[in-house]
């Protein structure tokens, strides 16, 4: 099993969408990644040598994104941010509600949870 950057690679996958299970890097990133590091991009993560780990690590380090750990704590800052100066934005999150301007009276399941049936009210 390869470990990169504090998370285990899926086995048996090829590298690029193995590497996109890092928080912070797409399958695009992935594929630079790989291609820096001089791997074939065909490689499965259980095909990959020492030398080919110590590579992907190396341009890991090298490469000027934020990963995992970092990554979510700029995120949970910025949503905290927003929380705080109570802006509209701030107000979503806090609230648990779509953020960006998507309707509310159907749809958005996924984020304000799975329905709460009322009855009706009787005569």
């Amino acid at each position: 099993m390869v470990r990169l950057i504090g998370v285990d690679l899926p086995r048996n996958k090829r590298i690029a969408y193995a590497l996109t299970y890092i928080h912070g890097i797409g399958i695009t990133s992935a594929r630079k990644i790989i291609e820096l590091a001089e791997i074939s991009p065909e490689t499965r993560t259980d095909d990959l040598t020492t030398e080919q780990t110590i590579a992907l690590r190396d341009q890991l380090e090298s490469f000027d994104l934020n990963l995992e750990g970092d990554l979510r704590r700029f995120n949970g800052l910025n949503i905290k941010r927003l929380n705080e100066i109570n802006c509209h934005r701030g107000k979503r999150h806090r609230n648990n509600l779509p953020v960006r301007g998507q309707r509310t009276r159907t749809n958005a399941r996924s984020r304000r949870g799975s329905k709460k049936t009322v009855t009706g009210k009787k005569k």
